[in-house]
């Protein structure tokens, strides 16, 4: 089974650095981005720069993981709980 882990360049403080994530969480970076009107390598440097443990690809998929928990509806909250 192929992997769909993705390896890119992103430029974080204006270095180019070497990040592996998942397709869909490169994806989901890219959509925070745009709603935040950042360029991905701006979000990038601010997981990183507010980032307390663990790698860089960690911390993006624990970024990605708490917005869109942080931004469910209510209504989804409420059955999440329910389960």
């Amino acid at each position: 089974m192929k992997s769909s882990v993705q390896k890119r360049s992103v430029v974080i403080n204006g270095h180019k650095s070497s990040v592996s994530l998942e397709e869909a969480f490169w994806t989901a970076l890219k959509e925070i981005a745009r709603g935040t009107q950042q360029t991905l390598s701006e979000l990038v440097t601010a997981i990183d720069r507010d980032r307390k443990t663990g790698n860089l690809s960690s911390a993006l998929r624990l970024f990605a993981l708490a917005h869109y928990r942080e931004n469910q509806r209510p209504s989804q909250n409420r059955n999440a709980e329910e389960a």
